[in-house]
């Protein structure tokens, strides 16, 4: 049986506060999960945050700007379904409806199983989730890897988590350090948007997979 494979978004941002750039990361990466057959897990999103005042971000809570989309009132976001309903149905981001009868990518997917929601990893990532791979630009040997490797793994049967770092300083020391693997994605040390890096990442490894499949 083949190895499963879990796109991990890491969050760099403030802890405590839930920024549109979580909300953003969430909706583009749950369809290329969907698209490429992986699941989508978070660390360290604040949810609560979110929560507690009815779906604004931050931003929009600073700006004081006017409530919008029924948000405002507290709500109760107890599991990854809840979640990935509320987000999708209080985005402006192209393409994330979210309606009950017409559910979008985001929540087909936590609707699956195939979305799951950790705290910051402080004794390590969940085993259940497989080999740690951290997506990076600054890969380095002895760690270094590659999309081909990747592929291998799964197809042998051992599951992946590939890490992506939200905020513009990456993923902390730790996570590094917990890595099994470091992926540079270019080979070329070249730093890409985590949208853009979502999408290489991913279609590589199943470009890869179709070539050992057959």
């Amino acid at each position: 049986m083949p190895g499963r494979l879990t796109v991990g978004l890491f969050n760099s941002y403030d802890p405590r506060r839930f920024l549109e750039a979580h909300r953003r990361a969430l909706v583009r990466a749950a369809p290329l999960a969907l698209a490429f057959d992986a699941s989508l897990a978070t660390f360290g999103f604040p949810y609560d945050d979110l929560a507690a005042n009815g779906g604004r971000t931050s931003e929009n809570r600073g700006r004081g700007a006017a409530e919008k989309r029924g948000q405002g009132e507290p709500v109760e976001l107890r599991t990854p379904v809840e979640i990935a309903e509320y987000v999708a149905r209080t985005t402006s981001v192209a393409g994330a409806k979210g309606a009950e009868d017409s559910p979008d990518s985001f929540v087909e997917l936590a609707r699956a199983g195939r979305f799951h929601v950790f705290d910051y990893p402080k004794k390590g990532f969940p085993p259940q989730l497989g080999v740690v791979v951290l997506t990076t630009e600054h890969a380095q040997c002895p760690k270094d890897t590659s999309a081909r490797a990747v592929a291998r793994d799964l197809v042998d049967g051992k599951s992946q988590l590939l890490v992506f770092g939200l905020g513009p300083h990456g993923t902390p020391p730790e996570v590094r350090e917990a890595a099994a693997w470091e992926l540079d994605v270019t080979a070329r040390h070249v730093g890409l948007e985590t949208a853009t890096a979502m999408g290489a990442v991913l279609g590589a490894v199943a470009a890869h997979l179709e070539m050992l499949s057959t």
